[in-house]
């Protein structure tokens, strides 16, 4: 183990999924397949709705903000996890880690206000659709998407600015295929108790209060579902938020399992395959449950990109 001056870890070593070869070999090519399609999927989602006129309204304005926020997601994980399988060598320097982990926990509590951003979204368009216009504007989605932004790399920076300063003077040894808060604050040599407070203090504002705005939101939503008269009304209705209600339901189940634990069962390695539910399999679904649930999106990517891939210019005669 390398240290700096004063018994500082200089790296750690990310333990990822230490098993067979061959084994080893499949995991490589099963995360790299799920890598570049989740890349292409929501790249395509982006530039779809960017490019659609007809998805130019608050509903799809945020689902663009939430597959850019994927894209960025899969590539702070994935890309390391990958080197790591070709090269056995699961090296990470101190900055690096850092610097993983303050990316990782600026989109991860931005993908919370954003997925309750946009129940609130669901909420205005289903209990006040006739008003939904003047109570969703484009300037005001805009604002709620930058608050969501800027909440997250906000409380990342809170957190960072407190981990960054504990002692770290050996093991090094990271159980884990990306830096996280609970195996970093595991092995620090110093008092964690501040640490650990301001990161508990942060996970209410930033998991709890918008799980809360979540549940309040489809609580109201299901409510108003269910005061229409007929069944076609029913289904038109929950078909505009299912979509959004299946991403709320896979990511905060969880999330909430990984972080809302005590820490000493944080040793089990399951939670490493929980871990890779919400940071890449969640990523890799969210795409096709938009295209899969919504017809405008499907309607917006064929005639558009599709569009401009068959006729990318007029032919003269």
């Amino acid at each position: 183990m390398r240290n700096l001056s004063g018994g500082h870890v200089e790296e750690f070593v990310l333990v990822g999924f230490p098993t067979t070869p061959p084994l080893q070999l499949l995991l490589f090519v099963l995360f790299f397949a799920i890598y570049l399609l989740t890349l292409l999927e929501n790249a395509l989602i982006v530039f779809t709705i960017w490019l659609a006129p007809s998805l130019h309204r608050p509903m799809y304005f945020f689902l663009g903000h939430l597959s850019f926020l994927e894209l960025w997601y899969i590539n702070v994980t994935i890309p390391r996890l990958l080197a790591a399988f070709l090269t056995q060598d699961g090296r990470v320097s101190y900055v690096g880690c850092m610097t993983q982990l303050y990316f990782f926990i600026a989109l991860a509590c931005t993908e919370c206000v954003l997925l309750a951003v946009m129940a609130y979204d669901r909420y205005l368009a289903i209990c006040g659709h006739l008003l939904y216009p003047s109570l969703m504007p484009s300037s005001l989605a805009t604002r709620l998407a930058a608050a969501s932004w800027g909440s997250g790399f906000f409380s990342s920076m809170m957190k960072l600015l407190f981990i960054s300063q504990l002692s770290y003077c050996g093991p090094n040894i990271i159980n884990h295929f990306f830096c996280d808060i609970s195996p970093l604050l595991n092995l620090t040599c110093s008092d964690k108790e501040q640490a650990e407070l301001v990161d508990f203090l942060l996970a209410l504002v930033m998991i709890l209060l918008p799980l809360l705005a979540v549940v309040s939101s489809y609580t109201a939503i299901i409510a108003a579902i269910l005061r229409i008269p007929t069944s076609r009304g029913h289904h038109k209705a929950f078909s505009t938020c299912a979509a959004h209600l299946a991403v709320v339901v896979i990511y905060y189940s969880s999330t909430l399992f990984t972080y809302a634990r005590p820490q000493a069962m944080y040793t089990f390695n399951h939670n490493k395959i929980i871990s890779v539910l919400y940071t890449i399999i969640v990523p890799f679904f969210n795409p096709a449950i938009y295209c899969l649930r919504n017809k405008e999106v499907k309607e917006a990517f064929r005639k558009t990109v599709m569009g401009r891939c068959h006729y990318p210019r007029d032919v003269p005669d």
